[in-house]
């Protein structure tokens, strides 16, 4: 323990990117199936996960070292390499996602993109249409809504049980994965790069998710 120091693995920006997506994600699902009214919120907070997914794209290319993109994108032998365990000098599995770690972030992002994407289109036949779904035809719209409402909303569930699923087992192997992505630290070699996390990089975050919240806005005004 003694050769190891706290390193800056995940900076404030992709914090609070991680527990708000969290909390709008939980929000999402509760105000979908309570629907009715709820689902003026549902919208709400669709679009603000729109503008969190649009600023979590622009800061894994401009964001602290560990929240890159180019940090936890692994070429399939590398993958194979962690899946047999045989880790090289400079592979750093244990600092930010591991290769099974970045698949799942990946596949979040991803799954999210769509769902939100077919929410902006989508029409319930009711009383609530998404803020794009007056430049599709009707069919399309239904497509976007019947996506949305079903597979859409059940892959993403069972993606965050297999998430819950996977930080319960690594907190019974005793590695937490939920106390560094709340305090920004972890205890490793001095070797280890840490992730940028000054003020200046913080006004930068500041202002690309200003501008993304801006984007969202002007989508909802869309739908008038």
């Amino acid at each position: 323990m003694s050769e190891l120091r706290p390193v800056r693995v995940w900076d404030l920006p992709t914090r609070l990117f991680h527990w708000t997506l969290a909390l709008a994600v939980v929000g999402l699902v509760i105000t979908g199936k309570i629907g009715g009214n709820a689902l003026v919120w549902h919208m709400r907070i669709g679009l603000t996960v729109l503008a969190l997914l649009v600023f979590r794209l622009l800061w894994g290319l401009v964001g602290g070292h560990w929240s890159r993109f180019a940090r936890f994108v692994y070429a399939p032998a590398t993958t194979l390499r962690y899946l047999r365990g045989e880790h090289r000098d400079g592979d750093h599995f244990e600092v930010g996602h591991n290769p099974l770690g970045a698949f799942s972030v990946f596949a979040m992002l991803g799954i999210l993109v769509v769902q939100v994407s077919t929410g902006l289109f989508a029409d319930d036949e009711i009383a609530t249409t998404g803020p794009l779904n007056r430049f599709v035809d009707t069919a399309t719209g239904l497509a976007a809504t019947s996506w949305h409402k079903g597979p859409g909303q059940w892959i993403i569930i069972g993606l965050v049980l297999l998430h819950v699923g996977a930080i319960i087992v690594y907190r019974l192997r005793g590695t937490s994965l939920v106390a560094p992505m709340w305090r920004g630290d972890k205890l490793l070699p001095a070797s280890v790069p840490p992730s940028q996390d000054s003020l200046r990089q913080r006004v930068l975050a500041l202002v690309l998710f200003a501008c993304c919240a801006a984007l969202s806005i002007g989508i909802a005004r869309l739908g008038g």
